[in-house]
């Protein structure tokens, strides 16, 4: 039996993934340490709690001594990390937040396994998860492979690249048994309500505006959140040491578009005339440092590894519109108390 360590496992790709390697793998011990932050919810994983090889810790990946006693205490054989602060908006209201958790606590974790494993790698791999936004930004033509240069727009996508360079450097210096993956956009059930996708469906429910930032022309790739954890999984388990994979879509929309869609799709599903959504959509000042476009080339993991996406956009949003509607109760619970205020703040009253 392994025993691997999920970072960040209680929010939303990490409980997606947590879910289908304690199902997929009942030899293996599934840990699932997570702080339990404003987007962490121990209630996305509630269906795995009397799992015979699921154990949940609560705990800060900032803490380096509670990290060592941790391996010290499981003995993990693999570290899969997804634990940040992932919001843009966020990063340019509170910077530093994202250094620590994302930077130091990445450094901690790479520190932790490297002591625990004391240079017998044999059997050990740290699996650090990132972003396409280290990239920085595409024009209207061409796409981001493992080889383009990082050039990170905001405080976030440069913690998340600051992470990237310190893993491989672990990699290169220590000898770590590291792979890094970059993905796209996600969506899907259980996504925190400040993102676009769950944002725009909650305000629909409500008849709320619908806040789209600066003309909508910005594009992205957007990745069904089931194909990413078949990713990470395949990646885990089969992916070369010291290698860097992206995972993308093949789903590019501009967010106005996309709008448009999940507009069509919520009129439908909530039995309104069609066209009714549309008309709550509000252009608002755009963000800062607003990158245009991100596209992901995931050939590499299609050659190498074979995976390749299965669920697009058109399917995907039916799907996580109709999640949304049918755990209402979820949405609620996880838009009340402290983040009411900061959620009302940053989008309703724009």
């Amino acid at each position: 039996m392994a025993n691997i360590l999920v970072t960040g496992g209680a929010g939303f790709i990490g409980s997606h993934l947590i879910r289908l390697m304690v199902n997929k793998y009942p030899g293996d011990h599934i840990f699932n340490l997570d702080a339990l932050t404003y987007a962490g919810n121990a209630e996305n994983l509630k269906d795995l709690e009397q799992a015979a090889n699921y154990t949940f810790i609560k705990g800060d990946i900032t803490d380096f001594t509670f990290l060592e006693s941790l391996f010290d205490k499981h003995q993990f054989s693999g570290v899969i990390h997804l634990a940040a602060e992932s919001h843009v908006d966020r990063s340019i209201a509170n910077p530093m937040a994202f250094i620590t958790t994302n930077v130091v606590g990445t450094v901690n974790l790479l520190n932790a396994a490297k002591n625990a494993w004391q240079d017998n790698y044999e059997g050990k791999r740290f699996y650090h998860v990132s972003t396409d936004e280290v990239y920085g930004s595409l024009g209207a033509e061409g796409y981001f492979v493992e080889e383009t240069p990082y050039d990170p727009r905001s405080p976030y996508s440069a913690s998340k690249a600051s992470s990237d360079h310190f893993v491989r450097a672990w990699h290169h210096t220590y000898g770590l048994p590291i792979v890094v993956s970059n993905c796209s956009n996600n969506y899907g059930p259980y996504q925190f309500p400040e993102k676009l996708l769950p944002l725009m469906i909650n305000n629909i429910r409500h008849g709320k505006p619908l806040p789209v930032y600066g003309d909508g022309s910005n594009v992205r790739d957007w990745l069904w959140v089931e194909d990413h954890a078949a990713a990470i999984d395949l990646i885990y388990r089969e992916g070369l040491n010291g290698e860097t994979y992206n995972i993308g879509g093949n789903n590019e929309w501009s967010n106005l578009d996309l709008v448009h869609k999940l507009c069509d799709v919520c009129d439908e599903l909530l039995g309104r005339p069609a066209g009714s959504a549309r008309k709550t959509i509000t252009f608002v000042t755009d963000r800062p440092g607003h990158d245009q476009r991100y596209a992901i080339d995931a050939t590499k993991l299609k050659n190498e590894l074979n995976w390749e996406p299965q669920v697009q956009v058109e399917e995907g949003l039916r799907r996580t519109v109709q999640w949304y509607l049918d755990n209402s109760e979820w949405l609620e619970n996880i838009t009340s108390g402290a983040y009411r205020d900061y959620y009302a703040k940053m989008y309703q009253e724009r």
